[in-house]
């Protein structure tokens, strides 16, 4: 049967007019136009510079949502409009403060941030004796005498004999995202959590956070302590078990507001019907200026649809840009495109997410057929000379995954991942540490990928 397949698409790639001299062209002209006509480096100094964090239900939000929406105006596109979502608004509030009290009056101040939706501390602040464990799994091990009244600090770090950065990530989100609710059940009064980072550094990592079904009287506040900071507290419990820890946190959470998914498009000029997408999310976290996470990806989707202008292609299938809100916290743009998009029956083949920072760009992983994987594989050698190697099977990304079905094919740019988590919902992420060039490699490589899946369609 895989053997057939392959004939199939042989036989498809023949019939489509396959061109590898032609596409070779198209792809060089696509990489010289973005290594030295870009837009997508100024685009980003402006959002992270002139703009800022840019929390979901913010000013800054909003000012990148008319700022991006007027670029993309100026491009000259067949059309350019914005998208009303319903975002959730949480506020930071006056900085977080926080020490360890080894004695009476012995203190040592550590770097604190607020967790993404959690409740403030009293007015007062928070302060009682600590519980160290390393996961979730362990708050039932130790059970509700060891853990009422105290606050529970989660110190499992991402394993760095993980080569895939994600993969590290994932083994410890958990305690993040769900830190305070499990603490909770076992009567903790707060939880401290060590930041997501491979790096050991004095930056606390936000991220979102919640509840779930938690009366609100019951919930407890929740931060995030930076790697050097939870390697400090962690030796000082040792010293000293009996220590105490003190924080103060005044973030709250208001009433939904509206905002905005900003979307533009090149109209096809032979399937029209036929819809491909590429995006990034414009909300960030508000501790730096969201350069990597991810205005990265929304300045390279917004100059994929430029670099086919720029480069003289005029695309047969509808190429769509979608900057969505609130990818952060909530998910809200993702899943209102995606329900917009059903609830008009639009057929997206493609879609393709960049969201993993503005670093080297080595790949793509694709969630789609084996048919349509075959097809991908099939165009290696002509991603080779670019140093594009990874073509794999993968997610596609968080905010194009609402609009999975059988026959799509969601793609998720692969850059570099051994920085990305250095900056990660830090106040590290910021304008500076994103390289001119390598930001439009990975746009070049977008585009690159764009052209194919326009020029050949996908396998159904």
């Amino acid at each position: 049967m895989r053997y057939l397949k392959f004939i199939v698409l042989c036989v498809l790639l023949t019939w489509q007019g396959y061109s590898q001299s032609e596409d070779e062209k198209q792809i060089k002209t696509i990489y010289k136009t973005a290594l030295t006509q870009s837009k997508s480096y100024d685009w980003l100094n402006y959002l992270s510079n002139q703009i800022g964090g840019r929390l979901s239900g913010s000013i800054q939000a909003q000012q990148a949502v008319d700022y991006t929406k007027a670029q993309l105006d100026s491009l000259g596109l067949d059309r350019v409009w914005l998208q009303p979502v319903m975002v959730p608004k949480w506020v930071r509030g006056t900085p977080e403060f926080a020490y360890v009290e080894t004695a009476p009056g012995i203190t040592t101040n550590l770097p604190i941030c607020a967790l993404g939706g959690s409740v403030a501390t009293p007015l007062q602040g928070v302060k009682a004796g600590m519980v160290e464990v390393n996961g979730i799994e362990e708050l039932e091990l130790l059970g509700k005498e060891k853990i009422e009244g105290k606050i529970v600090f989660f110190n499992k770090p991402m394993d760095p004999t993980l080569i895939n950065t994600y993969e590290s990530y994932m083994g410890c989100v958990d305690q993040r995202y769900a830190g305070a609710k499990e603490a909770a059940k076992y009567g903790a009064v707060g939880v401290i959590v060590r930041s997501l980072n491979l790096r050991l550094d004095d930056y606390p990592h936000t991220g979102s956070m919640g509840y779930g079904d938690t009366e609100s009287a019951q919930r407890i506040p929740a931060a995030a302590i930076s790697t050097n900071g939870a390697d400090f507290l962690s030796t000082t419990l040792k010293l000293s078990p009996n220590a105490n820890f003190y924080f103060k946190q005044s973030c709250k959470v208001y009433d939904d507001v509206q905002s905005y998914n900003v979307i533009g498009e090149i109209r096809g000029s032979t399937y029209p019907d036929e819809i491909i997408v590429v995006g990034g999310h414009l909300d960030s976290w508000d501790l730096g200026d969201g350069s990597h996470d991810d205005g990265a990806g929304c300045v390279q989707s917004m100059d994929v649809l430029r670099l086919l202008k720029e480069s003289g292609y005029k695309p047969k299938r509808t190429i769509r840009v979608v900057l969505f809100m609130n990818e952060e916290n909530g998910l809200r743009g993702g899943k209102k495109y995606a329900e917009v998009a059903k609830s008009k029956q639009e057929n997206h083949i493609v879609a393709l997410e960049s969201d993993s920072g503005g670093f080297t760009p080595r790949g793509f992983s694709f969630d789609c057929s084996e048919a349509n994987y075959g097809q991908v594989k099939s165009w290696g050698s002509l991603f080779e000379p670019y140093l594009i190697h990874m073509l794999i099977k993968g997610h596609g990304g968080a905010d194009i995954g609402p609009l999975k079905d059988s026959d799509m094919v969601l793609a998720g740019l692969r850059p570099d991942s051994q920085r990305y988590f250095d900056h990660h919902h830090s106040a590290y992420d910021t304008f500076e540490h994103v390289n001119k060039r390598e930001l439009e490699l990975g746009a070049a490589a977008m585009t690159s990928l764009v052209y194919l899946f326009d020029t050949y369609g996908v396998v159904k």
